[in-house]
């Protein structure tokens, strides 16, 4: 899966070899610039995905025997032999180090951390962003769906509206991070080994001469996962026809599990159906809601008091309704000179939100009482030895003193050194653990669903002040020397 790349990372790994600059030693960070649905968090997802793609990184015979038919403008072939060679001979060596999955993460904070030869560095940049963008875009989703259902379960029924089987798959993993509960899709729950859960559609209903008949020979056949859908003609009776065979299923010794309801005013409907199944003596038997929920209707029903008990949401889970993607990116922050010193390396912009952060980052979060208070990001190369502060650039607050003694946490931690797993990937349910975990740990209602900003991701002041000189130099100077400050 090496060619699972955009092309100019090949081009330029080309132009790193033709340069001789191939095996310099690079660092790249991967964050993102603004976090999706209007929101102020991220649960970061995908590590475990991209790590185990990483481990097993190469060029196969017919990687190389494509690449080798490639032609330029000119109708001659793109890459000379002798680099397919060199690629064919690849042997991955880069460390990463990484958030934990299932990690709240803010904007401006480094996910991962790819230190290496640059042109390794390099062609690991699109899968690094296509699998974590993705999975943490979709966890962030359900965590906001899961944090609007307050307690109640979620389940993940997206797969039919997904982009494609292996963003179905990818959704229905990163969802269980977030907080589902299970999933409709069956691949994910045999991979992934998360719960599945599903009964019957509209057409099982459709197929018989009655509503009554097709509850009864569904209950026949599948007495124990036995949930209605009643929303195929009049809900209402629906409702009254699950109840008649319910009864029957009592009588026997077996359990109406649930109905589900998929249309119509779900507030009325589903009291409506509570108001029945309780005087019919089903005071376990759940409502399933679905039809087209996220976490904004979901809120607003619960709100109005429904009697849903279980929510089934697709659509916006799997597809990230409301935000198409996640603006990560990957930029170099520091490269190995002739001599051996490191250079800062920074992206420019007038759009301050836009610039790209130089060094050797890492992200520090401190807490009190147990709670989160503050991140702060900082240079590993010049991390202070006491006396630490915090500034926020983009927000324009008063910089922050921390106390030596306040507790603290160093989120980057290392997944991979020279290409070969350190530690092993969680179980999922761990991730999904990790993840509740994070979300109770924020405190104060400060990561509502209302985007407003007020948790702090502060730049530690000599990391800033840093920045602030490279954004006021030029990118080369009168001689023509690139651009650096002394790293020592």
């Amino acid at each position: 899966m090496a060619l699972l790349t955009d092309l100019y990372q090949l081009t330029m790994a080309y132009g790193y070899w033709k340069e001789g600059i191939d095996k310099r030693e690079a660092v790249f960070q991967q964050f993102f610039r603004r976090a999706p649905f209007g929101s102020s968090f991220a649960i970061a997802a995908g590590l475990g995905t991209a790590t185990e793609w990483l481990k097993d990184f190469q060029f196969s015979k017919e990687d190389i025997d494509y690449l080798g038919s490639l032609c330029g403008s000119d109708n001659q072939p793109l890459f000379d032999k002798e680099f397919l060679r060199y690629l064919n001979c690849l042997e991955f060596e880069c460390d990463l180090d990484g958030v934990a999955e299932g990690s709240l993460v803010f904007a401006q904070e480094p996910l991962v951390r790819v230190r290496g030869p640059l042109l390794q560095c390099q062609l690991i940049e699109t899968v690094l962003l296509n699998i974590i963008n993705f999975q943490t875009l979709i966890a962030t989703k359900a965590a906001r769906v899961c944090l609007s259902a307050a307690g109640d379960p979620v389940l993940e029924f997206g797969l039919r509206r997904a982009h494609g089987p292996d963003g179905g798959l990818s959704a229905s993993r990163a969802a269980y991070i977030g907080g589902c509960d299970g999933t409709s899709n069956l691949l994910a729950g045999k991979l992934y080994g998360i719960p599945v859960r599903g009964t019957h559609a509209h057409s099982w209903v459709m197929a018989f001469d009655t509503e009554l008949e097709a509850f009864e020979s569904y209950a026949s056949a599948m007495p124990n996962n036995c949930v209605f859908l009643v929303d195929t003609y009049d809900t209402i009776e629906g409702v009254k026809n699950a109840i008649k065979v319910g009864m029957k299923m009592r009588e026997a010794g077996l359990h109406l599990a649930g109905i589900r309801l998929d249309s119509g005013n779900l507030s009325l409907l589903s009291r409506a159906a509570r108001r029945l199944l309780t005087e019919a003596g089903f005071d376990d038997t759940v409502i399933i809601a679905s039809n087209d929920l996220d976490e904004y209707s979901i809120a607003d029903l619960k709100q109005q008091g429904t009697a849903i008990g279980i929510w089934g949401v697709g659509t916006s889970i799997a597809t990230a309704g409301g935000d198409s993607a996640l603006g990560g990116v990957y930029k170099l922050s520091l490269l190995r000179g002739p001599q051996g010193e490191w250079q800062y390396k920074m992206k420019h912009s007038d759009d301050a939100g836009k610039s790209s952060t130089p060094g050797m980052l890492q992200v520090r979060r401190y807490s009190v009482d147990g709670f989160m208070t503050a991140d702060l990001i900082y240079d590993e190369l010049h991390a202070p030895e006491s006396n630490w502060s915090g500034t926020d650039p983009l927000h324009k607050q008063d910089s922050v003193q921390f106390s030596d003694d306040t507790p603290f946490e160093d989120l980057l931690n290392p997944v991979l050194r020279t290409g070969k797993p350190v530690v092993k990937n969680p179980a999922l349910d761990d991730v999904r653990l990790h993840c509740q975990e994070q979300l109770a740990l924020r405190g104060g209602g400060r990561l509502d669903l209302n985007g407003e900003f007020n948790y702090p991701v502060m730049f530690e002041a000599g990391l800033q002040q840093r920045c602030e000189e490279l954004m006021n130099r030029t990118s080369a100077d009168s001689s023509g020397q690139p651009l650096q400050l002394d790293t020592q």
